[in-house]
């Protein structure tokens, strides 16, 4: 093992966001290539948003994704202790201060400086204050240093530099006595023992402050590098409007994860013109140097093509165990019916999705077919009975029942009746699956099996019409 230690932070207020899965895998891939820890914490502090129901979400997610974590998951509800003593700490340092400016003095303050031009913070008016009402509530704030620059080398982004002057006295404890991200965070990272925070760029405006804080407590400060969003086709903030951002609603549409995890890591990564990933090839190739510093814009038709190209040289046994699930959301019962692995290889061509698979698959596991009336009107005619006929006959007498076997028996019938396949198979078709559209005839009867491929055909005789 290396010293390598990541973590992905996720908040339970929610599902397992495209975003934060993209950031779970990159952590995850770099503590495999590196033979480092990664580690998960569930950041809860947030008592009134935080629920088990998302922890147990974001839990089954990743489990999904295959991002099997090292350490964890720890609970920052767990820490508040930690957290009081270490604001304690500050206040009795001198690096944090008690304030006791009311709301409507903050807002008053804000609108001020909106007017004048400048940038609105706390302008520190309780800084140096050395009274403590007993009666009046109040939060803490971190000391902030006056001049300066507070620099740090993103591994991704570069130097990113902030002049202290921008940066105002953060609040570390609010009235009620809870703590605050920037603060938690950086207790959690410097005591877990964090040496590389890899994080959305959405948190580079905290990473000054926390930096700050990291040295007042004397911890060692982390690494960091921030990856670049992802936006939809728009250029905006990727959102419900621009299709399913939760990663567990693609896999109740049929996506597999490898699908997912491939797509997720070539939104922001590039491995020259490569485009399909094994996860072991991830974990050999993944570096941050090649993480681009541009969002990433989410294109649903990329990820159904690859789940497409998964779904196609899928194992059969595989995915007829997955496909059980969603044929049973389509309100069919696979037991009883055709072998599974069976029916999935006639489908994997034309399938882009184990929804869609589950639908072109309904046929076989259904006693009564849905008859398309249009097909029985145009196909299931009197003239179509000797054709049959002769096909019960050969198939009575096929061997082995392989498509090779029934592909001969057709052969036989053509040779009785005269007539091509194409006059044969469009009626044998509706007879076997109700409709016109399926795979092709020999596997279909294949995957039927014998018995059921007979009784099917005979069951459309009394539906000959003139």
């Amino acid at each position: 093992m290396s010293e390598l230690r990541v973590r992905f932070a996720p908040s339970p207020t929610g599902y397992l966001h495209i975003g934060g899965a993209r950031t779970a895998l990159f952590n995850y891939l770099v503590a495999c290539k590196e033979q480092g820890t990664f580690v998960l914490r569930i950041e809860d502090t947030d008592v009134a948003r935080s629920t088990q129901e998302s922890v147990d979400a974001i839990l089954q997610a990743m489990e999904w994704l295959g991002l099997s974590c090292d350490e964890g998951p720890f609970y920052q509800s767990d820490r508040f202790e930690l957290y009081r003593e270490k604001v304690e700490q500050l206040l009795r340092e001198g690096k944090a201060y008690r304030c006791y400016c009311t709301p409507e003095e903050l807002e008053a303050k804000r609108n001020a400086a909106l007017k004048a031009g400048i940038k609105p913070k706390y302008d520190g008016t309780c800084r140096d204050r050395t009274d403590q009402p007993a009666d009046k509530p109040f939060v803490v704030r971190f000391r902030c240093p006056r001049e300066g620059v507070t620099s740090f080398d993103d591994r991704i982004k570069g130097t990113i530099s902030f002049q202290n002057t921008e940066l105002d006295d953060l609040i570390i404890q609010r009235t009620d006595g809870t703590p605050t991200y920037n603060f938690v965070v950086v207790i959690d990272d410097a005591t877990m023992g964090m040496t590389l925070i890899i994080r959305g760029d959405d948190h580079v405006n905290n990473t000054p402050r926390q930096i700050q804080l990291y040295r007042a407590l004397g911890y060692p400060v982390p690494e960091f590098a921030h990856v670049p969003m992802i936006l939809g086709a728009d250029k905006a903030r990727l959102s419900k409007r621009h299709g399913a951002t939760s990663v567990m609603a693609y896999k109740e549409m049929g996506y597999l994860p490898e699908a997912m995890v491939n797509y997720l890591v070539r939104l922001g990564w590039s491995y020259g013109d490569q485009e399909i990933f094994s996860m072991e090839e991830l974990i050999e190739k993944f570096t941050l140097a090649n993480v681009g510093k541009s969002a990433g814009v989410f294109n649903p038709e990329k990820l159904l093509w690859l789940n497409a190209h998964y779904i196609k040289t899928g194992d059969p046994q595989r995915l007829g165990a997955l496909l059980a699930d969603y044929l049973r959301a389509e309100g069919i019962d696979p037991a009883g019916g055709p072998d599974l692995p069976a029916v999935v290889a006639t489908l994997q061509e034309r399938s882009r999705t184990l929804v869609e698979m589950a639908q072109g698959a309904a046929f076989y596991f259904r006693n009564e077919l849905d008859f398309d009336e249009s097909a029985v009107a145009k196909f299931l005619t009197a003239d179509k009975r000797p054709v049959f006929e002769a096909v019960i006959r050969h198939l009575e007498t096929c061997d082995g029942f392989t498509e090779e076997e029934i592909g001969k028996a057709f052969a036989g019938v053509m040779s009785e009746t005269g007539l091509k396949l194409g006059k044969i198979g469009p009626a044998v078709r509706v007879a076997l699956t109700g409709g016109t559209v399926s795979p092709g005839i020999y596997e279909v009867i294949a995957a039927l099996g014998k018995k059921e491929s007979l009784r099917r055909l005979h069951n459309v005789l009394p539906m000959l019409h003139e």
